[in-house]
């Protein structure tokens, strides 16, 4: 029987490229996003491409009851979760704290922090009751750094670095490793959503330099699933070459 994977946010950027990475390597995958028509072609890639079982959730983490109604309704097959990749999240806005938008705090609070923990709450004991899995929490380098305009994102991804922390004291004695990938600046729709659709904005991110690909970020999280059960790979922070630092970029 294959492994079971599932992965949330993974309608685009890192999520899918992590869950076509995860079937390339013969992973079965359950694959959750708010966007149905994206993971509907994401399942229809896996399938055609891979030939692996992919079974799609229409979830938005923020919302607890929809999260525990639907990882209940599992069926009994799919509830044998080898990997969770938390890897749902978003940044928006860059206003400093003086101007903060509330409905931009709450969305990123809401999505990064509260979501990671209500997956993570409903899919552990599955996991624990197994004595076995692997939880791979997608952070960033504003979990490691604060940078201006990142208040309220910086933060909650320092929550992330804590919270992963905090799991992997209280997963220890289940025989469940957790794991931190903390990303810099990778070229998705990430930026475009910062700057809520703004695409000048958006492309200015990265020019001058080659950033990361999700792709990149897949390889990591196949490097930490694939390794023997007495390795863990506690935490990984990974920039492109011309990154040093959260706000330093060597840009030509």
């Amino acid at each position: 029987m294959n492994k079971i994977a599932l992965v949330t946010g993974a309608s685009a950027g890192i999520g899918e490229a992590c869950a076509l990475k995860l079937a390339e390597n013969g992973f079965d995958l359950i694959i959750a996003g708010r966007r149905l028509e994206n993971l509907e072609n994401l399942a229809k890639k896996i399938k055609e491409k891979f030939n692996k079982e992919v079974l799609s959730l229409c979830l938005d983490v923020r919302n607890y009851e929809d999260v525990e109604q639907t990882i209940n309704a599992l069926p009994e097959k799919w509830k044998n979760i080898d990997v969770l990749v938390n890897n749902a999240g978003l940044a928006v806005g860059v206003s400093p704290i003086e101007q903060g938008i509330i409905d931009d705090w709450d969305r990123m609070i809401d999505t990064n922090v509260k979501g990671l923990l209500y997956v993570t709450r409903c899919v552990s004991p599955l996991m624990t009751a197994r004595k076995k899995g692997l939880i791979v929490n997608i952070s960033s380098i504003a979990g490691k750094e604060a940078y201006p305009g990142g208040n309220v994102y910086c933060g909650t991804k320092h929550a992330v670095e804590a919270i992963t922390k905090g799991m992997r004291i209280d997963l220890l004695p289940h025989n469940i490793r957790v794991s931190s990938i903390a990303p810099g600046m990778v070229e998705t729709e990430f930026s475009l959503v910062r700057f809520k659709g703004d695409e000048n904005k958006a492309e200015q991110v990265y020019e001058g330099f080659i950033p990361l690909k999700a792709e990149d970020i897949a390889d990591s999280l196949l490097f930490i699933a694939t390794r023997p059960e007495h390795v863990s790979i506690n935490d990984i922070l990974i920039m492109p070459s011309a990154q040093a630092s959260a706000r330093d970029v060597n840009r030509k």
